[in-house]
């Protein structure tokens, strides 16, 4: 604080003969950038209001703990659910006029919207001062989560991904089975999902239909935001731009931070050093095998390796596939036993050198087997770190705005379990494999020949492919003008 703020709260606590020790409701102008009195009720604003953000919102409301003032969305008919909830939330479709009107007035953010927009509206935010709550994937590239998670701690804000799953207890009961020495020192593992679940890999759209009637040319504008421009289709919006690169990451930014939390927590992992990829093709007349460039693939396979961590004292090769495609049973568990989740749609395996550790999306259904046959299960009296676990979303909400009352730098802030000191580092790894996807598919100026169909080997630190500069490109993006992210 400078001088002059720091004179007004001594006047206002003179004046207001409280005692030192006292909480002081103070006005958070007053107050400065990232403090909130703990007795104070946050304003909070929702960019992104409808689908996910809907629970976002409300979840970060808490039953009317903290206020919702505003609620930004470009589809005012997709949010309707939360503008009947929150009546008196100033409602806006540009979140850059939200900051300029009533940025003052609100202390964070929930950022709910499709993936492109997810880096410039929270950088937009925490220059503005205000806490992030982001969905997963944090951003929709590499260059976006590093510069998020440096502004995180620049700006000194309170920060966290909505991967949900890391405040759910299954992931606690993993990581103390792994510090005890139960699986051993793990090399392999395995995630899946049965993702995508919307249109992908197919050819872009050519014909030109009308705008719903709840969206204005102005706000299908704001829609594209740093993308590239293309004309509204239904095959981008609501739901299926996740299939497309301009707005998506596919069925890896979907659920990776989801599915390679639990490992990347439990074995201390950090930047991969190399990754490589397969992808599936769709076909054409003559059965002849396509990509679509502008989409994601319809299924694929994507090995990233490890340096040991100071947790598993051995390089750790992870293998995603998505698409349907999921691993085969490692010989430890039961040959009719469910992988992961029920009917082995989606899940986790690591592969110890004295067990094997497998859960569902979330860290859920935790399993351990053993080389004698034994199996273990999560604790069912298992005693939980998180004192919100038992809300929705197991608190995750919660635990960030209870960590922004209590003040920066507290410890309740640096137990956060998606702060963007973990998961921006987290999104780095998953958009990784986007890299490789998107480089799999590059052909010389000749259009016939594939020069991306090597493995990739990375320099974390200075976020860069060190033997194909070629792949470098999908660091980050080209942003349209107005949008930059910095």
């Amino acid at each position: 604080m400078n001088k002059k703020i720091n004179a007004e709260r001594r006047d206002f606590v003179k004046k207001s003969g409280m005692a030192a020790a006292s909480f002081l409701i103070v006005p958070r102008y007053v107050l400065g950038r990232g403090y909130t009195a703990p007795s104070d009720k946050l304003n909070i604003a929702a960019i992104g209001a409808g689908g996910k953000g809907q629970s976002d919102i409300a979840n970060a409301w808490n039953n009317g703990v903290n206020n919702v003032v505003a609620l930004c969305d470009v589809d005012k008919a997709r949010c309707k659910g939360s503008i009947d909830k929150f009546p008196n939330a100033k409602l806006y479709s540009d979140f850059r006029k939200m900051f300029d009107e009533i940025g003052k007035d609100i202390d964070a953010v929930t950022i709910s919207t499709p993936d492109h927009v997810h880096g410039i509206a929270a950088m937009t935010a925490m220059q503005n001062g205000k806490h992030v709550y982001v969905q997963k994937p944090l951003t929709h590239n590499i260059r976006e989560a590093r510069a998020l998670t440096e502004a995180a701690r620049k700006y000194k804000l309170v920060s966290q991904m909505g991967n949900q799953g890391a405040s759910n207890p299954g992931q606690e009961q993993m990581m103390q089975w792994f510090d005890k020495g139960l699986i051993g020192t793990v090399d392999q593992v395995h995630v899946w999902t049965n993702r995508p679940v919307w249109p992908q890999g197919i050819n872009v759209p050519t014909d030109k239909p009308a705008l719903p009637e709840s969206m204005s040319p102005e706000n299908w504008d704001l829609f594209i935001g740093p993308a590239k421009y293309v004309d509204y289709h239904p095959l981008y919006h609501p739901f299926k731009w996740r299939g497309w690169w301009n707005f998506g990451t596919g069925a890896l930014g979907d659920m990776g931070c989801h599915l390679i939390d639990p490992p990347y927590r439990v074995l201390g992992l950090g930047y991969p050093t190399e990754v490589e990829c397969s992808v599936g093709t769709i076909f054409k007349q003559d059965w002849n095998p396509e990509y679509i460039p502008e989409g994601c693939p319809p299924s694929s396979s994507v090995q990233l390796k490890f340096n040991a961590t100071a947790k598993n004292k051995k390089p750790i090769t992870l293998t995603w596939t998505d698409g349907g495609i999921r691993p085969f049973h490692p010989d430890l568990v039961p040959a009719n036993e469910d992988l992961g989740e029920a009917g082995s749609t989606n899940g986790v395996i690591m592969i110890g050198s004295k067990g094997v550790m497998t859960c569902a999306t979330y860290g859920l259904i935790p399993k351990l087997y053993f080389k004698d046959g034994k199996k273990l299960v999560m604790d069912p009296n298992f005693v939980s770190k998180n004192k919100n676990v038992k809300l929705n979303e197991y608190g995750h909400h919660v635990n960030w705005t209870e960590a922004i009352k209590a003040g920066f730098g507290s410890k309740e802030h640096r137990a956060l379990t998606s702060s963007f000191d973990y998961s921006g580092p987290l999104t780095e790894t998953v958009i990784m494999g986007n890299l490789a996807i998107r480089s799999y598919m590059l052909k010389d100026a000749t259009g016939k020949n594939f020069i991306g169909r090597k493995k990739l080997l990375w320099d974390g630190s200075n976020m860069k492919v060190t033997n194909f500069d070629e792949a470098n490109q999908f660091v980050t993006r080209e942003y349209r003008d107005g949008w930059k992210l910095i």
